[in-house]
């Protein structure tokens, strides 16, 4: 099987100068997608799509909550380590990086469709979660010893919040300097290691030259993802978000939106930018959690966060879901769809690791072939949430 088909492949690598980007401002929203409305076989009313809605925007709130709680814990284990550096310390906060980043994941599938994460105005995500990134825009490297923000003092005399956030993506896509991966590679270093994630000494904050400015770049990045993930999750508050209250107005167009969502995560993102572009170029950074090799963990997690969306499966949420309001328009379709969710996440849970090993094996390895299968199933995850918007009069773009 050629990758190539009817996604649009653009190479991405966390050590060099591919120009790729997730950030969301290539997205189409839904609602723009076309001009044009598919015939209806499935009636939707105003009802159904308020209650599914509703929950809907329950699980959004919650997980994103939850996110904010374990980004917190990041922050004051990166404050920890910075302030009294050791290998207890630097392990602690990479296991608080990877228990955030593992709540973070499922959260993808409230993207693509202009919410307050990906507003193109004010939306933080290509703050938050931009990739792939240029680790010598930020620091170090194997073959630039004294390159990045932290080692030109000159300048950069002063590192502060307003440098970071003016310096993301200033000049070009992969000049990442804040988010998820800034602060991995942060705490990880370059993975140069075949067989296993980073490994970046202590000593690159108690005695390596500028370890100072890197502690601080460090701890701002922390702040600024606590800051920037609450900012999101105000807007889902139940009482007073405002997105909340705009979003469930007017709820056909809400049911579009998370179909929207599932559909561009399932195909575009997930099974196109993620995972068959590392699977074809077969390069080791290729991958998404490049430092840390948690890139298993992030398919595991946007898997989920796609079946969340449905079945609205989250710890302390009840209520209707979209899963239920299909179910009962159209038995067969719903439970299709759920079929197809749960074998997806069962295949991601399966994937043997890590990420950048299997993806080096030969075509013939039948791990490698479980890995294009997955991808295969995604894409077709995300042909049938659009048929099923299309049987709802719902026009949607899994494009990214």
């Amino acid at each position: 099987m050629a990758l190539g088909l009817a996604l649009t492949m653009v190479g991405a690598a966390c050590s060099d100068g591919d120009k790729s980007s997730t950030d969301s401002t290539t997205t189409t929203a839904a609602a723009d997608a076309s001009s044009s409305t598919p015939a209806a076989s499935l009636t939707l009313t105003e009802a159904d799509a308020t209650a599914a809605a509703t929950t809907y925007a329950d699980v959004v709130y919650a997980a994103y909550d939850d996110v904010v709680t374990a980004a917190t814990d990041l922050q004051t284990a990166i404050r920890a380590f910075t302030t009294t550096p050791s290998d207890a310390t630097l392990a602690a906060a990479r296991q608080r990086w990877i228990s955030a980043r593992d709540l973070y994941g499922p959260t993808e599938v409230f993207r693509f469709y202009d919410g307050p994460i990906d507003n193109p105005d004010n939306g933080p995500e290509g703050q938050i979660n931009a990739w792939p990134l240029d680790e010598s825009y930020i620091d170090y490297t194997a073959d630039t010893p004294d390159s990045g923000i932290i080692n030109d003092v000159a300048g950069v005399p002063e590192i502060t919040t307003e440098v970071l956030v003016a310096a993301n993506e200033e000049g070009g896509e992969t000049n990442i300097s804040t988010g998820w991966h800034a602060i991995e590679f942060l705490l990880w270093g370059q993975d140069s290691n075949p067989a296993g994630p980073g490994n970046r000494p202590v000593t690159d904050y108690t005695t390596a030259p500028n370890a100072d400015r890197r502690s601080t770049y460090l701890n701002l990045l922390a702040d600024l993802l606590v800051s920037d993930l609450t900012s999101v999750r105000d807007q889902w508050t139940p009482e007073s978000g405002e997105y909340r209250q705009s979003f469930l107005a007017e709820p056909v167009k809400a049911v579009q939106n998370i179909l929207r969502g599932m559909g561009a995560l399932s195909s575009g993102e997930l099974a196109g930018e993620r995972m068959a572009v590392p699977y074809e170029s077969k390069e080791q950074e290729d991958e998404h959690s490049c430092f840390s090799d948690n890139t298993l963990n992030d398919i595991l997690g946007n898997a989920k966060g796609i079946r969340m969306a449905y079945v609205a499966d989250y710890p302390g949420v009840d209520g209707v879901t979209l899963s239920d309001v299909i179910a009962k328009l159209a038995p067969d379709v719903d439970a299709d769809l759920r079929k197809q969710l749960d074998n997806n996440v069962a295949a991601a849970e399966a994937l043997p690791g890590p990420f950048d090993q299997l993806i080096l094996r030969d075509d013939s390895d039948p791990e490698r072939a479980e890995l294009l299968s997955l991808v295969e199933d995604l894409q077709a995850q995300g042909d049938a949430v659009a048929a099923l918007a299309a049987s709802l009069g719902l026009e949607i773009s899994i494009e990214i």
